[in-house]
């Protein structure tokens, strides 16, 4: 939610805060503003209420903001409704000190009373301009320079944040903080930078430093100082980041969203070959072909002991990444023989914590920095628990705190819906329950082996649903007018179900819910009525013939039914009005494939309304605010 981006060095800094700022669009905003100084001369500041566009406009694309040094932010409304009154940066009085936040000041009413108090008034209704107008009155009634004035904000300020700031003495320099909040520092020639997230600064470096919890820095052109809570020095790793600018750009395609879908087989495949080695060997015909594989998971950091000691699976997550931790559920469970249990990062806390030293507790995000799942995260932690991530971002709070890191190879994802992000998670609990098996002895070699030869060949065949992407546009065109869309599935199916739902809902605005079938008669079929669409998953043979019974049930009372099936079940035809076949796989992982139509109806849904797929209304990418 919401997006940083600062600039240090010798351009003018206007134009480069935009283009990075419209780098963060995916995050999620509804006003923007930018803060720039020109030498010594009090800060010029520009908002604009709506998109981002209307701030360029506003300023000729940065072109009459003059000055080397700035900071901008596209802000999410928290505190506030959106306005230009409550955009940031804000102010404290004379300008003496400038700001832009991300994050939830949970105490800021406490702290507002006494800045009230201290004689400061305040112009909005943001718990930012609270910090900001704290920081100021730390640094001027303590006559302590920025560093320190922060630090005693930092301590007395409850929630999170990641603040840059700009001080009226301190020219050319620029003061960030950060607890909870993504935040990261790049470096360039005579050049630093400041941002919510990579996309924002690859366009102008490579080269980045992840601020940790509860640090501060100061920034200077070309130049970066790394301070504890105490005011010491903290030395940092200077990273550099490997995946290039194109690839957080369309490439061709209309959308984000339509690139991420079709960039999946190389996300899925990416994150196999991470952790999957194949042995090659020859073919009668004298063809090299993948011979064994097996799976090594040393840069996880789990070893087959401390496997074998897991007495349960905890997994925790919230949104898409919940629908994968549901499906792994079901594989973990059937490979693995080991319980499983699946947790809203929302909910984790707010109840009385069963867990054992024995237990392992799993955290999907996609972002890493997702605040309900790394609140969990901690909770584990402080109980003793093992921790496992499996996120897409190198560096990030969640992969950092984690005891053992599963990295996906998705790459950057912009599009808010997520699409390979998710794919690459599921295959990643995939690759876990197979091992899990292997190792604790429910899985012969010989299972193991055919399970990961599988696992190689969902690449190809996700392409080939792909290629038949036009029969689900003419069909989501037959779904663009409904109100309600419903989605019924049983077993692995409804865990598949959970996420079309969510696809179709998310960007689409189309009222969607899935359904576990057997549910049906509780409740539920209560709300079909002629022309309801209803998408039947049926893709588990032992449960196909309850999950048709069930469409017969919505289909006898005016449902318009669709059936999502594998190749060879063509009985489904006798009941639907349309049918969709994907390829033929081991079960447990036909949710790697049943997906993508399922992600194409959402979009196409979406396309046929005219809405903004990639940046859907009140959404933002990551959620870093609890």
């Amino acid at each position: 939610m919401c997006g940083i981006v600062g600039y240090i060095g010798k351009k003018q800094a206007a134009p480069i805060l935009l283009d990075g700022l419209s780098k963060l669009e995916y995050r999620g905003y509804d006003s923007a503003g930018l803060a720039v100084r020109d030498g010594e001369k009090d800060p010029v500041v520009v908002k604009a209420k709506g998109r981002l566009k209307d701030l360029s406009d506003k300023t000729a694309e940065g072109t009459t903001v003059f000055g080397c040094c700035g900071i901008g932010h596209t802000r999410w409304a928290t505190h506030g409704e959106p306005s230009e009154n409550n955009a940031h940066p804000h102010v404290s009085d004379g300008m003496n000190v400038v700001g832009v936040h991300n994050g939830i000041i949970e105490n800021y009413q406490e702290l507002k009373a006494k800045m009230i108090r201290k004689g400061y008034s305040f112009y909005s209704d943001t718990d930012t301009e609270v910090a900001i107008k704290t920081v100021d009155y730390y640094y001027r009634k303590y006559g302590v320079g920025p560093i320190d004035a922060l630090a005693k904000t930092m301590v007395r300020v409850r929630g999170s944040y990641a603040l840059a700031v700009m001080f009226k003495d301190y020219p050319g320099e620029i003061f960030v903080a950060r607890k909870d909040s993504p935040m990261i520092i790049g470096l360039g020639e005579d050049e630093t930078y400041v941002a919510s997230d990579v996309p924002a600064i690859l366009k102008y470096t490579r080269k980045v430093y992840y601020i940790g919890n509860l640090e501060m820095a100061r920034l200077s052109a070309g130049q970066v100082t790394f301070y504890n809570l105490d005011g010491d020095t903290v030395e940092k790793p200077l990273t550099e980041i490997t995946w290039d600018a194109e690839a957080a750009e369309k490439g061709g395609y209309e959308h984000f969203m339509m690139k991420e879908i079709h960039e999946q087989p190389k996300a899925i495949l990416d994150t196999i070959n991470s952790v999957v080695r194949f042995a090659d060997g020859t073919a009668s015909d004298g063809r090299t072909v993948a011979g064994k594989a097996s799976i090594d998971l040393s840069s996880v950091g789990l070893t087959d002991e401390e496997i074998r000691k897991f007495r349960q699976i905890h997994i925790v997550a919230c949104g898409s990444a919940y629908h994968v931790g549901i499906a792994a559920q079901y594989v973990i469970e059937d490979l693995a023989g080991v319980p499983v249990r699946v947790e809203l990062g929302s909910e984790f806390r707010y109840r009385t914590l069963l867990l054992d030293p024995d237990d392992l507790v799993v955290i999907i995000s996609q972002s890493g920095e997702t605040a309900d799942s790394l609140a969990a995260l901690r909770e584990s932690k402080e109980k003793g628990v093992r921790t496992l991530a499996i996120v897409n971002v190198v560096g990030s709070s969640i992969a950092r705190e984690a005891d053992y890191v599963f990295y996906t190879m998705a790459g950057p994802e912009i599009a808010v819906a997520t699409t390979k992000a998710y794919s690459a998670q599921l295959v990643s609990c995939y690759i876990l329950g197979i091992q899990f098996g292997l190792v604790r002895g429910t899985l012969s070699q010989e299972k193991a082996d055919r399970l990961i030869q599988e696992l190689s060949t969902l690449p190809g065949k996700i392409a080939r649903i792909l290629e038949d992407k036009e029969r689900l546009q003419w069909f989501a065109s037959k779904l663009s007018p409904a109100h309600d869309i419903f989605f019924l599935g049983r077993g692995l199916d409804y865990a598949i179900c959970m996420e079309g739902s969510l696809k179709m809902k998310e960007i689409s605005y189309v009222h969607s819910e899935a359904y576990a079938g057997g549910e049906l008669k509780h409740g539920t079929i209560s709300l079909i009525e002629e022309g309801t669409p209803v998408i039947g998953v049926l893709t588990q043979k032992d449960l196909i013939e309850k999950t048709i019974s069930n469409m017969v049930e919505v289909g006898s009372r005016g449902a318009y039914l669709m059936g999502l099936t594998t190749n060879g079940n063509f009985s489904i035809e006798d009941q639907a009005d349309f049918t969709y076949y994907i390829p033929r796989t081991d079960e447990h992982f036909t949710p790697s494939l049943a997906v993508v139509p399922l992600q194409l109806l959402g979009y196409y849904v979406a396309c046929a309304r005219g809405l903004d797929v990639d940046k859907p209304r009140n959404l933002a990418k990551s959620v870093t605010v609890e």
